[in-house]
């Protein structure tokens, strides 16, 4: 497989450089055309997230659905900021890329490492959210270990395809898009026709303000949002990127919040408020609602695990990309520079443990809500690499290089990175303080990381 790189930054050929022979243009490693970035952009987004979070905002009232249309807003500005910076800069690497090039390094770095944070993160939250629907087939919630050895199950399968290759990666993405489509469009289009405004509850059941709920709600519904910026993170991997990352990242982000907005507004009309807020299958019970009996909940549930599946596939291919992109240029040890068959292994695979290791924390640990726990510290962790990406993107339209902006599109792009800014902060305050106390000790974390690696870039003849 061929990766787009730069003059500034060659990789010689070699057992970790995808453009070795023996590796790169191996028949297990294939180059994703818009169909496929497409379907990574849409199945890296609907995924646990939208199958989970009807439940999760519930508590806050009808007011969640005023977030989720603001999230929404917010959501297309940073796909349409991402489609810009892949324009401009192809690589793989997404924000790490966008934030080194304008703000140097120590940016690059945080950009890099917030993110990676965020993806096995979110493998553990996804896998929390599959056991619930599994738990719909095959009783696993009885136990607390039967439950954590299922999701440690559900993040290993993805983390095998991966290994396989590229080539594989690509096939059970579109598949999988494909398939999680079905139970989607059937709660979102269907549920229509069975609603009960009678089912929706308070508008705000938060018992605070209707401000603060709607940034709490957010704080939550940003981790169904999470894979915007998929195509340009894998930009190496496609077709002709500076157009079709763009282009994929766009109509992916857009797809999503369609099916979004309806099948939460579906969700929260087909099942009565009380039962909602304490469900661990949503779209199960919404399907159960609307036809009666338990078949059709049976089938959801199936469907659910299949999209979830599709999704840790998708983000074990993306949690292994950044850190890629940045050991190559001396940021990260140099051992996640090192791919097989198109994919980063050694990043799959320290991934894969890291969130396993979070799992069986989380289990053990005795949390109630363990998927918002975790998805809580995700909504703080990504939103460092959006701003540090949209700051480069303000960064490169204020400096008014002729080479970088287009001054036909300086207005319009200049307001899209102001929302996409102002969105990326507000997250921040809606994720807490909680959320906000542990993502920053993973940031220091990193901080100690970039020093050795820096220190150790110096020592380097």
């Amino acid at each position: 497989m061929h990766v787009t790189g730069t003059a500034r930054q060659p990789a010689p050929a070699s057992r970790g450089n995808p453009a070795a022979p023996a590796d790169g243009n191996g028949r297990h490693a294939r180059r994703f055309g818009l169909p496929v970035a497409t379907a990574l952009v849409m199945g890296n987004i609907i995924g646990g997230g939208i199958f989970l979070l009807p439940a999760s905002v519930a508590p806050y009232g009808t007011v969640s659905l005023v977030a989720f249309g603001v999230l929404t807003v917010g959501a297309i500005a940073l796909a349409l900021v991402f489609g810009r910076l892949a324009e401009r800069d192809p690589r793989t690497g997404g924000p790490y890329v966008y934030a080194r090039e304008a703000f140097g390094d120590f940016a690059g770095f945080l950009a890099a490492w917030a993110y990676w944070i965020t993806t096995w993160v979110s493998n553990a939250a996804l896998a929390v959210a599959a056991v619930g629907y599994l738990d719909v087939l095959v009783p696993v919630n009885d136990h607390v270990w039967s439950a954590c050895l299922a999701a440690l199950v559900l993040q290993w399968l993805p983390a095998l395809a991966n290994f396989a290759g590229t080539r594989y990666v690509g096939a059970v993405q579109l598949v999988s898009t494909v398939l999680k489509f079905a139970p989607l469009l059937l709660v979102a289009v269907g549920g229509l026709f069975f609603f009960d405004s009678g089912n929706l509850g308070p508008f705000n059941a938060s018992g605070g303000s209707a401000v603060g709920a709607v940034s709490a709600a957010a704080g939550l519904l940003l981790f169904s949002y999470l894979g915007v910026e998929s195509a340009s993170v894998s930009a190496g991997e496609v077709k002709n990127p500076r157009r079709n990352v763009g282009r994929a990242t766009v109509i992916g982000t857009t797809g999503a919040a369609l099916v979004y907005l309806l099948g939460t507004l579906s969700v929260f009309g087909t099942v009565a408020h009380d039962r909602l807020a304490e469900s661990s299958a949503p779209f199960t019970d919404a399907v159960n609602a609307m036809f009666g009996g338990t078949w059709g909940g049976w089938a959801v549930a199936l469907a659910a695990l299949v999209s979830m599946t599709g999704c840790l596939n998708g983000w074990t291919l993306l949690s292994a990309q950044t850190p890629y992109a940045a050991a190559k240029d001396g940021l990260f040890p140099a051992a996640f520079a090192r791919r097989r068959r198109g994919v980063p292994t050694v990043g799959v695979g320290v991934t894969v443990v890291l969130a396993s290791l979070l799992t069986v924390y989380n289990y053990t640990a005795g949390s109630a809500r363990v998927f918002d726990v975790l998805v809580l510290v995700t909504t703080f962790t990504a939103t460092v690499p959006y701003l540090l990406a949209t700051a480069a993107q303000l960064f490169h339209l204020v400096s008014g290089r002729r080479e970088l902006v287009n001054r036909r599109r300086l207005v319009r792009d200049t307001v899209v990175a102001a929302v996409a800014a102002a969105f990326s902060m507000w997250l921040v305050a809606g994720a807490g303080y909680a959320a906000v106390y542990q993502g920053v000790l993973f940031l220091f974390a990193g901080v100690i990381v970039y020093a050795v690696m820096a220190a150790r870039r110096q020592r380097t003849p």
